[in-house]
């Protein structure tokens, strides 16, 4: 007799299931990749939202020290009209408007309500003192350490011009440099006026 003819068949058995058993391993490791896809999603967000736009709050808290010891903290400047230049001794293109600026500033600063700040991007402090003194910048100008600024306005490159309004509101935006005296002169009026 055959062996297997020895154990009598059930016919009630079930053939086995494959195991679904959750482990805590596997749901730490899912609820790790889902938290990672959420902060990958913020930052993605966050990236196609931009900086600041016209008419949005600049944040008050940004501060810079100038090449002269100056500390200027946006929030402080309530009720001046802001222009911010985004610059660096390197760019070809903000030498083309160096002069203009100046000349801007000089024209407004026996006003008051107007300051200008120069904000030198990725340079060295040796090279950025350079420069102004090359193109007789005398408007405060300080380096943006950590690219701080930069972030918060998202720039694309330099040069890159912000105008901010008596309120604390970004009033305009130049990407690129001026053409001249006059279109300066004309986005600050704007902003004046407001």
């Amino acid at each position: 007799m055959d062996k297997s003819s020895q154990i009598p068949e059930r016919s009630d058995a079930v053939p086995p299931s494959p195991a679904r058993s959750f482990s805590f391993g596997k749901v730490v490791v899912w609820g790790g990749v889902l938290a990672l896809l959420v902060v990958i999603g913020l930052m993605l967000n966050r990236t196609q939202r931009g900086g600041v736009a016209v008419g949005d709050k600049v944040p008050p808290d940004l501060s810079v020290t100038a090449f002269d010891g100056t500390t200027y903290r946006l929030g402080d400047l309530k009720g001046k009209v802001v222009l911010i230049n985004f610059w660096a001794s390197w760019c070809t293109t903000c030498k083309d408007e160096a002069v203009a600026l100046e000349q801007a500033w000089q024209t407004l600063r026996p006003r008051g309500d107007v300051l200008f700040l120069g904000l030198d991007y990725v340079d060295t402090e040796p090279d950025a003192r350079k420069y102004l003194q090359r193109y007789g910048v005398t408007y405060p100008n300080g380096p943006d350490k950590a690219t701080h600024w930069a972030q918060t306005f998202r720039i694309t490159g330099v040069p890159e011009t912000y105008i901010v309004d008596k309120n604390g509101r970004l009033a305009y935006k130049k990407i690129g440099p001026f053409a001249d005296l006059n279109e300066i002169m004309a986005a600050l009026q704007a902003a004046l006026e407001r």
